[in-house]
């Protein structure tokens, strides 16, 4: 934004046409975010133009205020919940069969469906806010 409120014509989210992500990072900052307490977001920075990158970012306080911090949940539909490992140890014990090497394991397995599962989920568009209201982009998968 301009220091009148007006986006300057490089900073207009409006001349977005379509975003760059790499799959592993959408992944990466959905799973980032439910193993800790900081969030993590896929950043778009200025200048604006049709074609844009997300990129893999940890938001603090002194972020540019032009920038775009899109939510990874916003690209991936139908997010599956993360697992739970005392969810997997819990089944485990249920069912007499806990030891520690089968809870890593199934819960490693576990992690890799998600992986997974959230790969193929990942949508086609995504709405940007902008002053004008949202803004619909298309998502171009890399990777």
């Amino acid at each position: 934004m301009t220091e009148h409120g007006a986006a300057s014509d490089d900073a207009d989210p409006n001349a977005i046409r379509s975003i760059a992500v790499t799959v592993d990072d959408v992944v990466t900052a959905l799973e980032a975010t439910r193993r800790s307490d900081r969030r993590t977001v896929l950043r778009i920075t200025p200048p604006f133009s049709g074609r844009m990158r997300a990129r893999l970012h940890r938001p603090t306080g002194d972020d540019a205020t032009e920038a775009i911090h899109l939510d990874p949940s916003a690209l991936v539909a139908d997010l599956p919940p993360y697992p739970d490992p005392d969810e997997t140890a819990d089944r485990l014990r249920a069912a007499g069969e806990y030891t520690t090497k089968r809870h890593h394991d199934r819960h490693a397995a576990a992690v890799r469906e998600w992986r997974a599962a959230t790969r193929e989920a990942i949508v086609d568009t995504v709405a940007l806010p902008t002053d004008d209201g949202p803004h619909r982009v298309e998502i171009k998968r890399l990777g």
